[in-house]
């Protein structure tokens, strides 16, 4: 496609190869890629935390590979929330453990390679959001009286999380440093958008 070609459509958009190297928009495409490996790389972190114990969140004998849960520690110890009681119920569950590790897992993979961001985007801000609920920032104190220590009634890292993988999918993120560009192009992408 010519710069020609691009005026006669009337879009503004100039395609990759006709954009030099030093221009705002290739910037912009490494800045939101270096925030897609970093959000990769939150995402695997935790994964491997847990799957492992390495002593930061979660102990070696809290360690998934080692009989712990997942999910136990973070909804075992809730203290407050309309929802306490539901996520206090699937604490250490099965399968609220095997969903939280594969989401983490899945997350932080498509993250890192640039792939299946919209399928990223949509699970991971799923587990945010549930997340957020199970931390109730509207309330200001737990059950037992003491501050929840909330910085902010509404917004937390979680919505901010969520916000920030919607925008790394709608931006295609993938497509720089990633394996966005190939992935769009296989057959089975091409055939469900979805993938992308």
């Amino acid at each position: 496609m010519s710069i020609k070609d691009v005026v006669r459509k009337g879009t503004t958009q100039i395609p990759a190869q006709h954009t030099p190297s030093g221009t705002p928009a290739v910037a912009a495409g490494r800045i939101v890629a270096a925030v897609r490996i970093t959000m990769g790389l939150l995402f695997g972190w935790a994964f491997v935390d847990k799957l492992f114990g390495l002593g930061y969140a979660t102990g070696s004998a809290g360690a998934w590979v080692n009989g712990g849960s997942p999910t136990k520690g973070f909804l075992g110890g809730l203290k407050h929330g309309p929802f306490q009681t539901m996520f206090t119920g699937w604490a250490g569950d099965a399968w609220a453990n095997w969903l939280f590790m594969l989401g983490l897992g899945g997350i932080a993979v498509a993250l890192l390679f640039g792939v299946g961001l919209r399928i990223a985007a949509a699970c991971g801000t799923i587990m945010l959001l549930l997340m957020w609920a199970a931390e109730w920032p509207l309330d200001r104190h737990t059950s037992t009286g003491e501050l929840t220590r909330s910085t902010n009634p509404i917004l937390d890292d979680h919505i901010v999380y969520a916000l920030v993988l919607i925008a790394l999918a709608a931006l295609y993120a993938g497509h720089t440093w990633g394996l966005g560009r190939r992935w769009t192009k296989l057959d089975l992408v091409t055939r469900n958008r979805w993938l992308i």
